[in-house]
């Protein structure tokens, strides 16, 4: 399944943080589109091992795409593109590159152009996602609105947003609800899918829906108590947080602006 000839609506991504979480998600594959393997522990957007991206291939249905995470990288190019083509042969079909230790939109378009021919290369249909932090500027990595252009520029199909920092804090308290809505358009433009994350509720998907994001990732959203490390995720809360976003998806449809 390629999200970019979807209908125009809003997709689920979740992260689950191992095998035992991957079955989880099966049990609720008709509430969500694509499985994201990363390890929190490792960071925001932290790599697991090869062999977890293998057994959470085999334990999700084969029209589910799993992502991976290459891990929050370094300004190291030749390193990041070995490690998303072994994510890419551990079976994901999504490579998402978290572009933490580029300090200027040069050196993350180097990174993600030797990920993009890395991965394509071996398999030409991957979707490569090149992702930055609303909290940049606590890392002093690449701005947040200057991912669209770092994405085009490298040939990469999607630009991502997420948080870096897991304290609390969650994507609009770093980028405003106006902002996103521009890193959406400056996506749409460049002919990207826009991806957004960094501790997202139900209560945002509202705004969500109305700034038109491709895909929303998610994690402690679905897990025991909202909590992204200690909790686990429950098939009950995917079906409820998709219930709600496609109550939202609905009520735009049905708005004069939408139609």
């Amino acid at each position: 399944m390629d999200p970019r000839w979807k209908e125009s609506t809003l997709l689920l991504l979740i992260s689950p943080d191992g095998v035992e979480e991957a079955l989880a998600c099966a049990k609720a594959a008709d509430h969500l589109d694509i499985v994201d393997v990363k390890k929190p522990d490792e960071g925001s957007l932290g790599a697991n091992f090869p062999w977890v991206i293998r057994e959470i291939r085999g334990a999700v249905p084969a029209d589910k795409p799993v992502s991976a995470t290459v891990g929050d990288v370094p300004y190291k190019p030749g390193t990041v593109a070995q490690a998303a083509l072994g994510a890419a042969v551990s079976g994901a079909t999504y490579i998402k590159v978290g572009l933490y230790g580029c300090t200027t939109p040069d050196q993350a378009i180097e990174v993600m152009r030797g990920v993009v021919r890395a991965v394509k290369d071996f398999r030409p249909d991957a979707f490569v996602v090149a992702s930055g932090y609303a909290d940049a500027h606590r890392i002093g990595c690449v701005s947040p609105l200057a991912l669209p252009d770092i994405a085009r520029r490298s040939g990469s199909d999607a630009a991502m947003l997420d948080t870096a920092i897991k304290d609390g804090t969650r994507l609009f308290d770093h980028v405003p609800p106006e902002a996103c809505g521009e890193f959406v358009r400056l996506a749409h433009d460049a002919g990207l899918l826009a991806a957004l994350a960094g501790s997202v509720k139900r209560e945002d998907l509202a705004l969500l829906t109305r700034i038109g994001t491709d895909i929303v990732g998610v994690r402690g959203a679905v897990c025991e108590g909202g909590d992204r490390n200690a909790g686990r995720i429950q098939p009950r809360l995917v079906a409820e947080f998709r219930a709600e976003m496609d109550r939202h998806a609905r009520e735009y449809a049905a708005t004069p602006a939408a139609s």
